[in-house]
């Protein structure tokens, strides 16, 4: 594939710091604090909150507002499929437009093609990620629907398992929008690796800080922090 050591050494970067990263968010000892987290314990409670309302229909119109941003982004997901797919039959004069611009590394089509290839292979993922959050969203609005509107001992129960449906909806959101990110570092790679290097660096520390030390997560937080003590949850 004439890919270079460089090249390689980029790739894997890329592949470590995905990988790394998506293991440090959603399975380590520290994803409790990632801001994902904490929002499960806010939907576990807006669900314990709703079983207690007769009229759900602000909790529905809720969730099909975030369904409706799901849609958005799984059929953009399509979209820059159907321009990448297209472009892998453009590389011969692609090149050609690398080659004169400035700062940009020497390809060759078959390169340029496995570059491409990436970048398919990154929005593939987002897709399926986006379709399935798609499909527990509608999940978790059919069974707020069907939630007891008595009270029952069940309750609980419900609106906890009602919530995991949510969370895991949530989850798969933001692994296709955390996939949206790692394809803008991708972006480097057409580049020269080094810039490649560089951007992933840079999109890795963007997520963690959106995803651990924010200023919303603060916020958040703190309002966790306020209704556990109110309700007697932990926090």
């Amino acid at each position: 594939m004439q890919l270079t050591p460089s090249d390689y050494a980029a790739l894997g970067w890329f592949c470590a710091a995905w990988a790394g990263f998506t293991y440090f968010a959603d399975h380590s000892p520290w994803s409790r604090q990632c801001v994902g987290s904490v929002m499960d314990r806010h939907r576990l409670r807006w669900m314990r909150e709703m079983m207690g309302r007769e009229m759900r229909i602000v909790d529905t119109q809720v969730q099909q507002s975030v369904q409706n941003g799901i849609a958005f982004f799984a059929s953009t997901s399509m979209l820059v499929l159907g321009g990448l797919i297209a472009a892998l039959g453009a590389t011969q004069p692609a090149t050609s437009v690398f080659r004169d611009l400035p700062f940009v590394m020497a390809t060759t089509p078959a390169v340029l093609e496995v570059k491409i290839l990436l970048m398919i292979v990154i929005f593939v993922y987002a897709f399926f990620k986006f379709a399935r959050a798609f499909r527990l969203a509608s999940f978790f609005v059919m069974m707020i629907g069907a939630a007891p509107s008595k009270p029952t001992p069940a309750q609980a129960d419900y609106a906890e398992a009602v919530a995991r449906v949510g969370s895991l909806a949530a989850q798969h959101m933001t692994l296709g929008l955390r996939a949206y990110f790692f394809a803008l570092a991708g972006l480097g790679w057409f580049v020269h690796p080094a810039v490649f290097v560089f951007t992933t660096t840079w999109v890795l520390l963007v997520v963690y800080r959106r995803e651990f030390r924010s200023r919303a997560l603060a916020e958040i937080k703190r309002a966790d922090h306020i209704m556990a003590g109110e309700d007697g949850t932990p926090d």
